[in-house]
């Protein structure tokens, strides 16, 4: 494989895996998830499942980045509307698996006839629906930044017409482009970097990147009671569980979970989904930047052959995608906009 094939199978695959983890304790609160991470790192994993899916379903977070790459591998690159209808089928066609309200209020007006320019759902909703998806935009562009940022601010409007979703998903695009060069991960640097990509299209969520840079050193617990300190999540009103799906919170979340060990696969899904709350999608997020820094080679085989989306496109379909992907980003893809 080449190295951009690499790192998209590294990418899709480490992100289907850590979001078949997350799913497992999706929406518990974090005396939960800490406990099924304790049974993760003592080599339990596999053995607990989804209270309605066997071990190995992912949800719609990988469904969706799946249905994306899926639309620029057809369209021969990036097309609003290709990507578009793919989603609005996937849900017309009940196949959509766990999506929150945002995605699935605008499949139902793309089915309905609306245009993708307009189907978003407006602020100030701002669920990490576009963000989950985002990852592999980062491997498809190199180092062409305006048409990567481009996609991903279009893509995200499609669902999600908050600036911060476009922001959020940005940040992920970035992230996982910038891990994938395999250079060492300075953490200033990297949040730095981010940041900057990010303040164009919203300054709060470039703000709560670059705050990161305080506590990222901090261990699991003390650095969830930093964050939740920093109020970026308006759901957290009550006691908590966990963080929510907004996409703040969520996002900084899973860049402080791959920082933490940029280079262990393992350690950096299970930091994710230790904090509770939308386990899956951080898991997701985290498993995706850190995939496709360290390849396919790095996930423990014995459960990426597990992966399934109710018995389809398991493994070996998720290769053959990434594969497709990569020839077809080598050969020069387009960048259609509007």
């Amino acid at each position: 494989m080449t190295d951009r094939t690499t790192s998209l199978t590294g990418c899709l695959l480490g992100q289907a895996l850590g979001d078949a983890l997350g799913f497992v304790v999706e929406a518990e609160p974090p005396s939960v998830a800490s406990e099924y991470v304790k049974g993760l790192r003592g080599g339990q994993a596999g053995r607990q499942s989804h209270p309605k899916y066997p071990f190995g379903q992912y949800s719609d977070d990988t469904q969706l980045a799946r249905e994306l790459l899926l639309s620029f591998v057809e369209a021969g690159g990036w097309r609003p509307d290709a990507f578009a209808g793919r989603l609005a089928a996937l849900f017309a066609q009940d196949r959509d698996v766990g999506a929150g309200p945002g995605t699935r209020a605008a499949a139902v007006r793309l089915s309905g006839g609306a245009h993708w320019s307009e189907a978003g759902t407006p602020a100030p909703y701002a669920g990490n629906g576009s963000a989950m998806r985002a990852a592999p935009l980062g491997l498809l562009y190199g180092d062409d930044t305006r048409s990567m940022v481009a996609t991903a601010i279009e893509q995200s409007s499609i669902t999600h017409r908050d600036p911060r979703c476009s922001a959020g998903a940005l940040v992920v695009a970035g992230a996982t482009r910038l891990a994938a060069r395999g250079t060492p991960v300075r953490s200033d640097d990297f949040l730095e970097t981010l940041a900057d990509l990010a303040a164009p299209a919203d300054r709060s969520v470039a703000k709560a990147v670059r705050g990161l840079q305080l506590w990222v050193h901090l261990p699991c617990a003390a650095a969830a009671r930093w964050l939740r300190g920093e109020r970026m999540d308006p759901a957290d009103t009550g006691e908590w569980g966990g963080i929510s799906a907004f996409v703040t919170p969520s996002v900084v979340w899973s860049l402080y979970a791959f920082l933490r060990s940029p280079d262990d696969y393992w350690t950096t899904v299970c930091t994710a989904i230790e904090v509770g709350g939308d386990t899956d999608t951080m898991a997701a997020i985290a498993g995706a930047i850190a995939g496709a820094r360290l390849g396919p080679s790095t996930l423990p085989a014995a459960l990426t052959e597990r992966l399934t989306d109710r018995g389809e496109w398991g493994r070996e379909d998720l290769v053959d995608l990434a594969r497709r992907a990569a020839r077809l980003v080598e050969g020069g893809p387009r960048v259609i906009v509007g």
